[in-house]
């Protein structure tokens, strides 16, 4: 039976890198809220922009469905940065009857910044599409940030310098 692997963590914690590493390993299909986002929209999304990730995850989830009814792995790539959302995740595929996995990815402050740093740089020379971390932007994804507790998690992975 194909399984659900969910990556947690803050922005910039390196839960696209992870998850790309557990599709390799798993056989699994990746999808990621901001790769649709930043597709559709670059960084135009302005005052829409919540709008259009609760619109991107909720067709996500609905796709997953069908690609895990192929007998194919999920590996999601966006932060499940609240607990309630954790919590809804899990209960969409136990309703559905499908298994699946949290990995919080935990970053040291230290390491934390310096993938901002790195990844604003990559933006700005066009290596990347991603979302630039502006301080306002890491402060915010930081407060907004719950820190998931070890029942939670699945599969807790320490990063540190």
């Amino acid at each position: 039976m194909a399984k659900v692997i969910m990556t947690c963590g803050k922005i910039c914690s390196g839960k696209s890198t992870y998850a790309r590493e557990m599709c390799k390993k798993c056989g699994g299909v990746l999808l990621s809220v901001d790769e649709i986002t930043l597709a559709l929209f670059r960084n135009d999304t302005g005052d829409m922009h919540d709008e259009y990730v609760a619109r991107a995850e909720e067709y996500l989830y609905e796709k997953s469905l069908e690609i895990i009814e192929n007998k194919i792995n999920v590996v999601f790539d966006w932060g499940f940065w609240q607990r309630s959302e954790r919590e809804y995740a899990r209960e969409f595929y136990k309703k559905h009857g499908i298994t699946c996995e949290f990995h919080y990815i935990d970053i040291s402050d230290n390491l934390w910044k310096k993938r901002i740093d790195k990844r604003n740089r990559m933006v700005e020379n066009g290596e990347i599409s991603a979302y630039y971390v502006d301080e306002g932007l890491a402060e915010k994804a930081e407060g907004f940030f719950e820190k998931p507790s070890a029942d939670e998690i699945d599969v807790w992975v320490t990063q540190s310098e």
